[in-house]
């Protein structure tokens, strides 16, 4: 026979089923491979990926403007407007406003 007096098995063992549950819970989120982390990799990811497609375009438009430039293709519009801004030099028969 068992003895009649207050039980505490079951209060150990819901007790610590509880705090094991709200362990988990606790590094589900905030853990370093909990949700709010997930959120955060993505937004950086978005971040980068913005930035890198900005990075593509500058270098495309780079890329167009040293081929415009190249021995190949000289364009001589954007060459006379490179010398005019590097050198700043104009022609005798122009005017500047500024």
């Amino acid at each position: 026979m068992l003895p009649k007096g207050p039980r505490v098995f079951p209060f150990v063992y819901y007790g610590l089923a509880a705090i094991l549950a709200m362990n988990f819970a606790f590094a589900a989120t905030q853990g370093p491979n909990g949700i709010f982390r997930r959120v955060q990799l993505d937004a950086d990811i978005a971040k980068a990926e913005a930035e890198r497609d900005a990075l593509r375009a500058e270098h495309a438009r780079m890329a167009n403007l040293t081929h415009r430039l190249s021995d190949d293709y000289l364009d001589l519009d954007l060459l006379d407007e490179r010398a005019r801004e590097v050198l700043g030099t104009l022609r005798a028969d122009e005017i500047v406003i500024r």
